[in-house]
């Protein structure tokens, strides 16, 4: 007797709840991210008075630099749609070695700061010689990295040009890879069409 009220006792709690809990609509969603669309490659030149001109993607925007520590011919190339920029510095170089060498060592030093937070920094040397663009491309990893690409270019005589690509967004590189890529070979493409004036 005992056992048979055990098993009524049982089945008038479960039963109702086998059936409430097969009337949801729930179901577990796995993890994952946003859907990044990405616009089709198109590019026009910016050219101006500027020392440099250089072809730019079409769905971003040049906007002049307004920090209070900005210099002439300082801009932003901005990318809304992505809330990135690349913040864009000249210096000319008047000629100057001991100019360059202290350019190019600020330009090490704004990468290095983002050591503690990089997982590896890689560097690819740039070498255009039929216009006189030379420097330094470095694709920095690791999550939290403020700035994934950092860029130095000069003619080695008169110019110096520095790039550094921002997310107006708190870092989080695992999300932003497709976007990143896609950025890169816009950096990449500014740089191979960078002439001097």
């Amino acid at each position: 007797m005992q056992n048979r009220l055990t098993i009524l006792l049982f089945l008038f709690f479960s039963l109702p709840l086998i059936f409430v809990s097969c009337d949801s609509d729930y179901s577990p969603k796995r993890r994952g991210f946003f859907r990044i669309d990405l616009p089709e490659k198109a590019y026009h030149q910016f050219d101006t008075t500027y020392p440099y001109f250089f072809e730019y993607p079409v769905y971003g925007h040049i906007l002049p630099d307004e920090r209070k520590s900005s210099e002439p011919y300082w801009i932003d190339l901005d990318f809304p749609r992505f809330d990135a920029t690349v913040h864009i510095t000249y210096k000319p170089v008047s000629g100057m070695k001991e100019n360059l060498n202290e350019y190019t060592e600020d330009a090490r030093s704004f990468t290095n700061k983002q050591i503690p937070k990089a997982t590896a920094i890689n560097e690819e040397l740039v070498m255009i010689p039929e216009t006189s663009v030379y420097g330094m491309v470095y694709y920095i990893e690791g999550t939290e990295v403020a700035s994934t690409i950092q860029f130095f270019v000069t003619d080695s005589v008169d110019h110096f040009l520095r790039g550094a690509l921002y997310f107006n967004i708190t870092p989080n590189n695992d999300s932003l890879a497709p976007v990143i890529d896609f950025l890169k070979e816009d950096i990449d493409y500014l740089i191979k069409t960078l002439r001097w004036q």
